[in-house]
């Protein structure tokens, strides 16, 4: 899974669909996801990096991370291969 070509995003964590005109803001960590998912990031390579440059368990970002994708589908803002 990948976020969606249009969807633009900024260091800051601005998030903007233009195919619906919606606009979210994440933090840090949902800047490095996004990003990495744009880049093409497996989910297994995106959870080590957030494991090495933040401090979660990775119990915590399993959780987290069931949470995000929820909420990146609600937003219609993936695309699945």
């Amino acid at each position: 899974m990948k976020i969606k070509k249009n969807i633009a995003t900024s260091e800051n964590g601005f998030i903007f669909n233009p195919a619906t005109g919606d606009s979210f803001s994440g933090n840090a960590i949902a800047t490095d996801i996004i990003g990495a998912m744009k880049n093409g990031d497996s989910e297994a390579e995106i959870k080590q990096s957030i494991l090495n440059k933040y401090e979660v368990t990775a119990g915590q970002l399993n959780r987290d991370w069931d949470d995000w994708i929820i909420q990146l589908k609600e937003a219609n803002l993936l695309e699945f291969e």
